[in-house]
């Protein structure tokens, strides 16, 4: 049980991101215009737009943008479902009620940061590490024995953050079914899901595969819209819900009445957002691919299987860290090392960082790191 540390992602952000001339490490997708978006909305949601009332909002969330996120599972109703200040507030609110001193939690590395840390500051925790020489595989054994008599939750994130990777269904829901027999909650980060490459890979959201489980999920990454500041919680325990409705009066209290309104066009335009979206992550991914083809005693590509972000290996004898500093100092390209998303559970290799695949026009980026490690005389393996 320890105080919160400072928020590395979010420090180095506050310094590179709005600073930075080519920010190639976003993990949001290619975001949209007001006016897009407006453009998308039905006539209902147009008029209530154009007649919208600045007031105090449900801190449950609107029932409609409620109601709408509920229809994308398949067996959750909005009852079920709490919106927040994005995601950042879920995983807060959500770890804070779920987790006492008494308890112990597991969760799945390299993660954003807050999963990791909020639930350190409650309660006992254990880290289970994707393995980066299995393309960051899953060991359900070693999670599995990672569990304890008092292990009230698991927290997992596919398609992962950094990495990319996801896990199968059948071992997806195996980890669920698992869990859902030991009175176990699944938090489940959901936020970058639909932006599968293989749309076949999409995993069934935790929700819907436990009365227990906890899907996470956001406006900001697979739909390209982090300006709403839309998240949500869903989970068919009452319980659950009633004590984030709480919780929540103590953070936020509700949400922007604007944002939930934009954030319920979106949602009812998602197959049209998530098309285009997924299909410009499947061009990058080629992009990004044939690029650091062309530096293979410097790089090694690992493409994502989904979401926005993939986590190249940096094969250069002056280490991730140095390489990122120099490259943005220089050239105004922002990449985010791995040491970035260090773990006090687990260890985090060294040698990686992120690289966002979900924004348009990557070209001029590219074209300035390219020209840099031409130029550069940069140090080889």
């Amino acid at each position: 049980m320890t105080a919160l540390p400072d928020f590395r992602l979010e420090a180095f952000f506050s310094k590179w991101e709005f600073t930075a001339r080519y920010h190639l490490s976003a993990s949001d997708a290619q975001t949209v215009t007001m006016a897009e978006l407006v453009a998308m909305a039905d006539d209902s949601d147009r008029a209530a737009w154009e007649s919208l009332d600045l007031g105090y909002t449900q801190t449950h969330g609107d029932p409609v943008l409620r109601k709408t996120i509920a229809e994308t599972f398949d067996g959750v109703d909005a009852d079920d479902v709490v919106c927040f200040a994005g995601a950042q507030e879920g995983v807060l609110l959500g770890l804070q009620v779920l987790l006492g001193p008494d308890d112990h939690a597991v969760v799945v590395t390299p993660c954003y940061q807050s999963a990791e840390t909020v639930a350190l500051s409650l309660c006992e925790v254990t880290g289970v590490a994707l393995n980066a020489d299995a393309d960051w595989a899953l060991d359900l054994d070693e999670l599995t024995a990672a569990l304890r008599p008092n292990t009230r939750v698991v927290y997992v994130n596919f398609p992962n953050n950094p990495t990319g990777k996801l896990l199968s269904q059948k071992d997806f829901a195996a980890l669920v079914a698992f869990c859902d027999e030991r009175g176990i909650v699944v938090f489940s980060d959901e936020v970058h899901r639909g932006l599968e490459l293989d749309p076949a890979r999409t995993l069934t959201q935790a929700a819907d595969l436990s009365p227990r489980a906890i899907s996470l999920g956001v406006t900001s990454k697979a739909l390209g819209l982090p300006g709403l500041r839309v998240g949500w919680i869903a989970c068919r325990d009452k319980e659950i819900i009633a004590r984030l409705e709480r919780a929540k009066h103590y953070t936020t209290i509700c949400t922007s009445a604007p944002s939930e309104l934009l954030a319920r066009i979106a949602i009812k335009a998602r197959d049209r957002l998530l098309a285009r979206n997924r299909a410009l992550v499947s061009e990058n991914q080629e992009i990004f691919g044939a690029f650091f083809a062309e530096f293979p005693d410097l790089f090694e590509w690992s493409a994502p299987d989904g979401g926005c972000v993939a986590f190249p290996r940096y094969l250069g004898s002056d280490g991730a860290d140095d390489f990122c500093g120099r490259l943005v100092e220089q050239t105004g390209v922002l990449l985010v090392p791995s040491s970035i998303f260090a773990s006090d559970l687990t260890p985090v290799p060294t040698d990686r960082f992120r690289v966002g695949i979900g924004r348009a026009d990557p070209e001029p980026a590219l074209h300035a790191f390219g020209t840099w490690l031409r130029e550069s005389g940069h140090p080889r393996a």
